[in-house]
């Protein structure tokens, strides 16, 4: 078996404190010096390193201040993981949060993609609205993987909201977004206040921290409330 150098040990290293969420999103990791003295090696050793991490997207370097844990994002805004409370307040309106349903539960064996989130923890299944001014603005079908992100299992969220909170606590390496357009079904139309057969966007998204599943999530908002705007340039411009 190939030995690391030491390069790679110190990346692996600072790597695996990230993606365990030792280290959140905003930490400040030591400073070079103080990796040099634990590593025993050179600053350019300790520069490579850094450099890597920042290609890869985990790190953000800040003249002066030293290198923090980077909030990861893909490269399309339209991709972007939305913070329903942010978007709602950005718009001048007040939010809320109904948390409807909290189950600790087993995934569904019939599910490969339960299955697959769950590994060999249980699932924290939530249902909640998301309402602006009190009015249903999104509703929200999660499964968090308590085998990834076991944390979850004591955190209240009639107070704060299940995207919300892992966007700021749980940082994330890859996601994979599909969007569709959908008729309402009796159920979604009575929660989110509107006529059965409105149209509706319906997201799905599940996101990862390198090879463990962290979350699934739906989410169902009325066609005339809400819509996805990104700008951007040429690939490389």
């Amino acid at each position: 078996m190939k030995r690391q150098t030491l390069h790679q040990t110190i990346v692996s290293e600072i790597e695996g404190r990230i993606l365990s969420g030792d280290w959140p999103p905003g930490y400040r990791i030591p400073f070079e010096h103080e990796l040099m003295e634990r590593y025993g090696c050179a600053r350019m050793t300790v520069n490579k390193a850094l450099a890597g991490l920042v290609k890869a997207g985990l790190i953000v370097r800040r003249q002066r201040a030293g290198s923090f844990v980077a909030h990861p994002r893909p490269a399309s805004a339209v991709l972007d993981i939305p913070d329903i409370e942010a978007d709602i307040r950005s718009r001048g309106m007040g939010y809320g949060m109904s948390l409807l349903t909290r189950e600790r539960r087993k995934p569904d064996a019939k599910s490969a993609e339960q299955v697959q989130l769950a590994g060999a923890g249980d699932l924290l299944a939530l249902t909640c609205l998301h309402l602006a001014d009190g009015r249903p603005f999104a509703l929200e079908e999660r499964l968090i993987s308590l085998g990834s992100v076991p944390e979850a299992a004591s955190v209240d969220f009639n107070v704060e909201s299940p995207g919300h909170w892992l966007l700021g606590h749980v940082p994330w390496t890859e996601a994979e977004h599909r969007i569709a357009a959908l008729n309402a079904d009796r159920r979604i139309a009575g929660l989110l206040d509107i006529e059965p057969g409105t149209a509706c966007l319906a997201l799905s998204r599940r996101t990862w921290r390198g090879g463990d599943h962290i979350t699934h999530v739906l989410q169902y908002f009325p066609g005339s409330t809400f819509d996805l705007v990104a700008r951007f340039t040429p690939q490389g411009n």
